[in-house]
């Protein structure tokens, strides 16, 4: 047996020394862009939450100030309300539609490809275009859905935007533009599903509810957990919709807390970022424990193949 020699050198770094070094060296960019454009702002917004600042001057330190006022602010509340109302609604609806459209998608028919590139391409297009392009569909006057309604079902719409009870409503039909995402997302989770169970279950005589509660919905309970979590974080941080097609009204019917948060540190008459930061601070609070919430409680109903359950 081959011995090593005593005046051999060991290399300075091993094989495995030497491939974590280069890993940090290659993603080194994202760290710096991460402390520097991530970590270091949101440090900053949680001194700034604790001091009075309008920007122009320094901040003056008041402790906790900025969060017992908003303990007592209407339209803090106001925008907390119509935020969670919009989410509670629109976030179960955007899955369930999303799902319908998936598991329409799934089948096998002629053109399939092409119905589902249909169905994606809205979800393409967001932003100011989307919220242009609604307010033309939601129009009162000349807009295409009070014309179809008269026109097919001889309904006289109602004035949508407008309207302070049916604001709030108008957004959520709009958030249906963007479920082709989810749509994807459930239509690959749809054809993970072994069709081996399905199979089984029809010989054992179980109807299409049952294959679709005890198999379909197991089978995509992971992807169910994502888009729920996805949903409810963006459904939180609704702002363009507010600050292009409706500013808050009709009577703060449709006062989004982003738009809010963006009304006092920047739209305002006065700039208050010390009274923003708190109001960030809350919002990060709150989707942070929904989200742990939610985790947790996966457990018992989110199905992991091969995974023991406890």
């Amino acid at each position: 047996m081959a011995r090593v020699a005593p005046n051999a050198r060991r290399p300075f770094l091993s094989r495995t020394r030497k491939e974590g070094l280069f890993f940090y060296i290659f993603i080194s960019p994202w760290i710096l862009g991460f402390l520097i454009f991530l970590a270091g702002p949101i440090v900053a917004s949680f001194y700034f939450s604790l001091t009075t600042y309008d920007v122009l001057s320094p901040p003056s330190f008041i402790g906790l100030q900025n969060y017992l006022d908003l303990t007592s602010d209407d339209l803090f509340w106001q925008s907390l309300k119509v935020t969670t109302v919009y989410s509670l609604v629109s976030v179960p609806l955007g899955i369930m539609v999303a799902l319908g459209m998936a598991m329409l998608l799934n089948m096998k028919v002629p053109f399939i490809a092409f119905f589902r590139t249909i169905y994606y391409l809205p979800s393409v297009v967001s932003g100011v275009a989307v919220a242009v392009l609604w307010m033309w569909i939601l129009n009162p006057a000349f807009g295409i859905l009070n014309w179809a309604l008269w026109n097919f079902v001889h309904i006289r719409g109602p004035q949508w935007l407008f309207s302070e009870q049916w604001a709030l409503p108008s957004l959520v039909l709009m958030s249906l533009w963007s479920v082709g995402g989810s749509m994807i997302l459930y239509l690959a989770g749809l054809q993970g599903v072994p069709t081996e169970l399905y199979e089984a279950a029809s010989l054992d005589g179980a109807h299409a509810v049952r294959r679709f509660w005890h198999i379909t919905l197991p089978g995509i309970s992971p992807v169910l957990l994502f888009t729920l979590i996805t949903g409810i974080i963006n459904s939180f941080q609704t702002f363009t919709q507010a600050s292009v097609m409706t500013q808050g009204g009709p009577h703060y019917a449709t006062f989004f807390y982003v738009y809010y948060l963006w009304q006092t540190a920047f739209g305002g008459s006065t700039i208050d970022m010390g009274y923003a930061s708190a109001m960030a601070w809350i919002l990060f609070v709150l989707v942070f424990l929904l989200t742990i919430i939610l985790l947790v409680s996966s457990r018992l109903w989110v199905y992991y193949e091969g995974a023991e359950r406890g």
